[in-house]
């Protein structure tokens, strides 16, 4: 059930109506049916692969607590994560594995039998897996009593507002939501409307309009060059963001209106003035996922230099693998590794150029151009992540830069094709309008809440701004039910 569709306008309403008219006691059996009604709207027999690792979790968790012996421990552990990863490995890369051997094996000159697997990625895999890994993970680490309660545990991992998208939630701040009991709040009900109001507009205003014009291209890279690729690199920059985090802010709000707190997914990413503050704004709960059971584990900075940027390029090279079963994902996983790496090595080096060249002197300047060359470097990197194969992504690299001095096409040439980039005017100025509004709401967030100071206002003004930004949504939003990005992971 996707949140921009006519079922979840219907669904939502009812299923915290009946949360609040619930007896306390009986709450958490009505979120667990609901969300199970939920993940089974896209494919019912997917949820059989939920309940297999919710089991395998829930009997790890409790064993892990119950055993003394450190090698007992271990094994349950690693039970939960074979488990886990296993069902990765089988639903979304068995056959990206099996593809690459048999391409090594045909320039080798054998022939590699073993058959493709004719099965659908289940949606939202990648994301439940690791919220349930970061359970048996924090048992095992003393930080979480194991959860006896079978079907709260359930909950935990199935909560529908971020089952199959996230924030990927840890035990500590979500497990014991499920205990408290939560009253209808007026403030905290209409502070969720209005994210879920936002994350909408993020995704069928802004995120939509801009897919219309970026999968012309991306899908069709060779009738385009020049500005075209640049332009749709750019808008497929904001449409991601858009995509996914408008995601975020639906979950998270539609969460708070039943009285619960998830964890901040995005902070404003592209107004970072370095790609590790990029990756502190940007999906912010797989970011610190993979710092803490995979970055630390491995040393993290807390070792000889060579193996500190080691351990960050792995970090990042599994996320890409993370992201996708495809040689593009990880292609865009070890750019932005390289940018980490890169970025340390030459730290004291580039500090010492800005005050040659007086830069510090000018903040705003130096700020600015911080923050244009962490875009850039994003959005090279989103050429890989969106391309359809490498061999897409390589020419779209290389003609990118096609054709921008031929001032007479840019003059006379056909708009539709080389600045619609095949849509309509009318796409077009949405789309930019729709960012640009964005953009100026995030600055202004920047010096305080928003929302905050909505609430100060009288109430004509604030119900007027209410049904504004309603109309605004509706007249020019893209209402085909279009797919989040990130349901593919």
């Amino acid at each position: 059930m996707l949140f921009n569709s006519f079922e979840f306008l219907v669904f939502f309403p009812v299923v915290t109506l009946l949360y609040f008219l619930l007896p306390h006691r009986h709450r958490w059996l009505l979120l667990l049916g609901a969300s199970c009604a939920f993940y089974m709207f896209f494919k019912a027999v997917y949820i059989l692969i939920l309940f297999f690792t919710i089991v395998v979790d829930y009997v790890a968790g409790i064993c892990i607590e119950e055993s003394r012996e450190p090698g007992r421990r271990k094994m349950f552990l690693l039970a939960s994560l074979v488990a886990n990863v296993g069902v990765l490995a089988v639903f979304k890369y068995f056959n990206f594995l099996n593809g690459s051997i048999s391409s090594v094996g045909e320039w080798l000159g054998f022939e590699n039998k073993v058959p493709y697997l004719t099965i659908l990625l289940p949606i939202g895999l990648s994301f439940h897996t690791f919220q349930a890994m970061s359970y048996t993970f924090e048992v095992y680490r003393g930080n979480q009593r194991a959860e006896r309660h079978f079907g709260i545990y359930s909950l935990y991992v199935m909560f529908y507002p971020q089952l199959v998208a996230g924030p990927i939630e840890r035990p500590q701040n979500i497990l014991h939501q499920f205990y408290e009991k939560h009253h209808v709040e007026y403030g905290r009900i209409v502070g969720g409307l209005q994210l879920m109001a936002w994350g909408l507009f993020k995704k069928v205003v802004v995120a939509d309009n801009l897919a219309l014009m970026v999968d012309n291209v991306y899908n069709n890279p060779t009738g385009y060059t020049g500005i075209s690729l640049v332009l749709a690199t750019v808008f497929f920059a904001f449409q991601i963001f858009c995509d996914f985090s408008g995601y975020s802010d639906i979950a998270i709000g539609s969460a708070q209106v039943m009285g619960f707190t998830l964890m901040k997914n995005f902070n404003r990413p592209y107004m970072a003035k370095s790609m590790p503050e990029f990756w502190g704004r940007w999906h912010i709960s797989l970011s610190t996922w993979f710092r803490d059971y995979l970055y630390i584990p491995l040393g993290g900075n807390r070792v000889v230099k060579w193996r500190w940027y080691y351990n960050v390029f792995v970090v990042f090279l599994v996320s890409g693998l993370w992201h996708g079963a495809s040689w593009t994902f990880i292609a865009w996983g070890a750019l932005h590794g390289f940018y980490q790496v890169f970025g340390f090595m030459t730290q004291e080096r580039r500090a010492a150029l800005a005050e040659r060249v007086g830069l510090t002197a000018h903040p705003r300047l130096h700020r600015a151009l911080q923050t244009a060359t962490v875009f850039a470097l994003a959005g090279f990197a989103w050429i890989f992540f969106r391309a359809n194969s490498l061999s897409d992504a390589v020419y779209i690299v290389s003609h990118s830069l096609t054709g921008l001095g031929n001032v007479q096409e840019l003059l006379y040439g056909n708009w539709q094709h080389l600045l619609f980039l095949d849509t309509s005017a009318h796409v077009f100025t949405v789309s930019v309008c729709a960012v640009l509004l964005m953009e100026a709401i995030h600055r202004r967030q920047e010096s305080g809440s928003i929302r905050e100071e909505i609430a100060s206002w009288p109430v004509w003004r604030r119900w007027s701004l209410y049904y504004g930004f309603l109309v605004l949504v509706l007249v020019f939003g893209q209402f085909g039910e279009g797919q989040f990005i990130y349901f593919q992971f």
